[in-house]
């Protein structure tokens, strides 16, 4: 054997000896603990990728390392309202306010769970303890403002709507787009027409693809008795959302108005199949109704003419 193969061989044997042969000291095991805020990272994480139930599942976690943890509590209330859990929402923002009696987002959060229950006047005392917190907040004024409406305090709600709008970064177009969009509601409501027209003109030049502002602006244009404008506004909300039932209603409306009988009638059996796909059961009946009765005053006004 030469000596280069002796060599090889050797070097294989001491591989094979150091890799297999238990020694005295060997390297010890490093095993890295998971912390409270290493699984609230991760629910957050799980949050902003709309992972709710994981994002619960973490939060879950981290309150059982930390029975303490204010924000994993209202964190978590914000997947549940993700998921429309409004009662275990609610309950964990009252735990997170227990931890931690200064928790603006949880007073936030707790008053926006109140409102999705209709509990207007439970979630306006939470947008009062918000803004006592935080002042120069918008958040709180704003959805004080929608808790208002709610309650058919439309005057109030267009205070706290003004305040928002006086405090709101200017760079939120979109959010400034739905402020003016729920300010011209409640001007429309207060029959405030013209007021109503420039906030949800306001709303559309920021947010041209929101399809609500469009369909309030038909709304106003028909209360004005400018048909032709609602017909325009309420076909834009069609383009943008073609299963937008009540924009068909509306334009059916606006177009029997203007003499379009025909496509009136085509109007509400379109609402019509939209209404009973979605489940809509009264909202399908009353359309039916409103067909029916449009029919029979076309046919009427057919036989008088003719007469």
């Amino acid at each position: 054997m030469t000596d280069l193969r002796r060599l090889f061989f050797s070097v294989i044997i001491a591989f094979f000896l150091i890799f297999s042969t238990p020694t005295a000291h060997s390297l010890p095991l490093v095993i890295t603990q998971i912390t409270a805020g290493d699984l609230f990272e991760l629910g957050v994480d799980k949050m902003r990728r709309g992972d709710y139930p994981e994002a619960i599942e973490s939060f879950n976690q981290v309150i059982e390392l930390q029975k303490d943890f204010a924000v994993a509590y209202s964190d978590r209330c914000l997947a549940y309202l993700q998921l429309q859990d409004y009662h275990q929402a609610i309950a964990d923002c009252t735990q997170a306010i227990n931890f931690a009696p200064n928790n603006f987002e949880a007073y936030l959060n707790r008053g926006l769970a109140h409102y999705r229950q209709r509990d207007y006047s439970a979630a306006i005392a939470d947008y009062n303890r918000a803004i006592a917190l935080k002042p120069d907040d918008f958040r709180a004024y704003y959805n004080r403002g929608v808790a208002l409406a709610g309650k058919g305090n439309y005057s109030e709600a267009i205070v706290d709507y003004n305040r928002a709008l006086t405090q709101i970064p200017q760079i939120t177009s979109l959010l400034l787009a739905d402020i003016y969009n729920d300010r011209g509601l409640a001007h429309l409501v207060l029959q405030n027409q013209q007021a109503a027209m420039l906030d949800f003109n306001l709303a559309i030049r920021l947010n041209a693809s929101d399809d609500r502002a469009y369909f309030n602006r038909g709304c106003a244009c028909g209360r004005n008795g400018d048909d032709f404008g609602a017909v325009d506004n309420f076909s834009e909300v069609i383009r943008l959302n073609p299963s937008n039932a009540l924009a068909y209603v509306n334009r059916g409306i606006a177009r029997y108005r203007l003499g379009y009988h025909q496509g009136a009638i085509a109007d509400l059996k379109k609402a019509s199949e939209y209404f009973e796909h979605q489940g809509k059961r009264v909202a399908y009946e009353k359309t039916l109704d409103l067909l029916k009765n449009l029919r029979q005053e076309i046919q009427l006004a057919t036989e008088i003419a003719l007469f």
